[in-house]
């Protein structure tokens, strides 16, 4: 690895998230954000909202993007990183564009963005590159100086993002009654996406059935299966499910859902399941309200034992990922050799997204790639 205090070129890493709303007041607002220019009336908002209402009109990703910025802020300083950490949001407070502009006052003109999203897809990395592009586009009209915005990799398979996702497996396996653990499937749950979208996500020669977003779920699925049987000695059956739905019905979307899923194992004889919501950065509204709460009441229904595992979080294993990840970028900015970290079968994912990788349903202008509008 190279030196860790060593970040130069860059002056700043920004922690780039979707956001939620802080309160009942938030919330339409905040899904007028999210679905702008979809034309979904204000009355199809405040149902779409209920969920966030039945936990107070908060949704916990804000929390939550606190308390990684502390993790990273610690873990950086007693490692003598001296980069400064920022945050903005796609969709509410402290927003994007906001965040820039402040980061181009404090002098910041070599900017790493942390994305809170692990996999390659259209929303989860060319969406915020195309955000990204919108903020400095707002600037430039401001007359304000860009700075030079690169993304850090995916980091689906860092050893920081899944060995806390295996301990919370084991965990959750440890809190099943014994007469059922050793007989537990495992469903490894993400967000669902069209099929259209997982098909074209990822560069161009990984394009096809599911492209790199599937295929990187199921080699993290793999990868904590197969320590989870090396440290228990049971092998247990797993599978790679979907939540969180949200398009037209007539849009194929990934299947199954993990509702879908449940009864499948109960009316297949599973004892038990733990879902494992690998796809997701931390335990936000998707997660307490599509497991916790949908999930879980399905799993009372059919009288099935299941057990939830965390996420990563704030877990400070996530945070020296992190730190590595920007030591590994940067040293490779400065031109030197590095031997990237990752685990599994599929090696570490490209620093530059390629032209064509998770393309848009229309073009975009775009940062923060080999297509960068703003390079």
């Amino acid at each position: 690895m190279p030196d860790a205090r060593d970040v130069s070129p860059y002056d700043a890493l920004l922690l780039l998230s979707f956001g939620g709303p802080e309160g009942p007041d938030d919330v339409v607002p905040f899904l007028e954000n999210v679905t702008r220019g979809r034309g979904i009336p204000k009355e199809r908002l405040k149902e779409v909202g209920q969920h966030y209402f039945l936990f107070g009109g908060v949704s916990p990703i804000n929390d939550q993007n606190r308390a990684l910025l502390d993790a990273l802020r610690k873990d950086f300083a007693e490692h003598g990183l001296d980069l400064p950490v920022y945050w903005g949001n796609r969709n509410w407070a402290p927003y994007l564009t906001d965040t820039l502009r402040e980061m181009v006052r404090d002098g910041r003109r070599r900017i790493l963005v942390l994305a809170t999203s692990a996999y390659a897809s259209y929303s989860g990395c060319r969406q915020y590159r195309e955000n990204l592009a919108d903020a400095l586009a707002a600037l430039e009209a401001e007359g304000l100086e860009l700075p030079k915005v690169d993304k850090l990799r995916h980091y689906f398979n860092h050893p920081g993002f899944l060995e806390p996702m295996i301990d919370g497996v084991l965990r959750s396996l440890a809190e099943l009654p014994e007469d059922v653990r050793d007989g537990a499937h495992l469903a490894f749950s993400t967000h669902s996406i069209p099929t259209a979208s997982a098909d074209t996500s990822g560069p161009v020669e990984e394009h096809g059935d599911g492209g790199a977003y599937v295929k990187q779920h199921l080699d993290v699925a793999q990868q904590i299966a197969d320590v989870v049987r090396e440290r228990t000695g049971v092998d247990h059956p797993w599978q790679l499910v979907y939540q969180s739905r949200s398009g037209a019905p007539h849009i194929p979307w990934l299947e199954p859902d993990i509702c879908d899923h449940l009864d499948e194992r109960h009316a297949a004889g599973a004892p038990a399941v733990v879902i494992a919501p690998i796809g997701f950065v931390s335990d936000h509204m998707e997660v307490l309200y599509d497991l916790d709460t949908e999930a879980k009441a399905r799993a009372e229904e059919l009288g099935l034992p299941m057990r939830r595992s965390a996420t990563v979080g704030a877990d400070p294993r996530f945070a020296a990922a992190i730190r590595e990840l920007v030591a590994e970028r940067a040293a490779v900015e400065r031109g030197q050799d590095v031997t990237p970290c990752a685990l599994g079968a599929l090696g570490a994912s490209h620093n530059l997204c390629p032209v064509g990788c998770c393309p848009a349903r229309a073009p975009r202008p775009v940062a923060a790639g080999a297509d960068s509008t703003y390079a």
